[in-house]
């Protein structure tokens, strides 16, 4: 994609779908020009995953450069789903997902969840550069080239990412740790802001460093 006027990136949803819906409707998103990025845990611990999830497909639809990373939770959903590991998705808010999804499960559906969102988990990515950003669901290890980071990194790394001041060499966007403010440091910018624990769902525009929130 051509390199785009502006750029909006939203933190963790967790199932918190009419403040996902008022947030969209509050930034002033140029759906050809600009970029739309979200960072991972749209699932879990919330009450309307499924309508999260539903939200964002049909967004796809109406922006062209709307990028979805994959959170921790969307991969221990997967893992649950192929058997890998169901206790600790269960163990980490996971019911509340598949509650949402049996609410809505037709008579005579063999799965509880549709294609077309199980083709959107599928479809989600561990990071997206840009000139200047790095998107990532929970950050990076210092010193490690992109293509050579753990992808348990990607998903779940807080404190060694977060105390750190390396330079690394873009400017990092990411959600995963939930602050009660934006953390806005020279070399990342933390985005979750515990929307499902009651606080605010927040969205930043770049270069600008302008905050949305809901």
């Amino acid at each position: 994609m051509e390199s785009p006027e502006k750029i909006f990136a939203v933190g963790d949803i967790h199932g918190c779908a009419d403040k996902l819906s008022a947030l969209v409707d509050k930034i002033d998103l140029d759906p050809v020009r600009d970029l739309l990025v979200f960072i991972g845990d749209y699932v879990d611990r919330g009450p309307a995953s499924y309508e999260v999830v539903d939200f964002l497909i049909d967004l796809k639809t109406r922006v062209k450069n709307v990028v979805f990373i994959k959170g921790n939770h969307e991969d221990m959903l997967l893992k649950y789903l192929s058997g890998h590991d169901r206790f600790t998705y269960l163990m980490n808010g996971g019911q509340s997902t598949l509650d949402s999804y049996l609410k809505r499960k037709a008579p005579g559906m063999r799965h509880p969840i549709p294609k077309s969102h199980l083709a959107f988990y599928d479809s989600l990515i561990l990071y997206h550069e840009t000139p200047e950003f790095l998107f990532v669901h929970a950050g990076i290890r210092k010193q490690i080239p992109l293509e050579r980071q753990d992808t348990d990194d990607l998903l779940w790394i807080r404190s060694e990412f977060i105390k750190s001041d390396y330079d690394f060499k873009k400017r990092v966007v990411f959600g995963h740790t939930p602050f009660r403010q934006p953390l806005v440091m020279p070399n990342k910018i933390g985005i979750d802001t515990g929307a499902v624990y009651g606080n605010k769902l927040t969205c930043v525009k770049l270069p600008d460093m302008v905050f949305y929130q809901v």
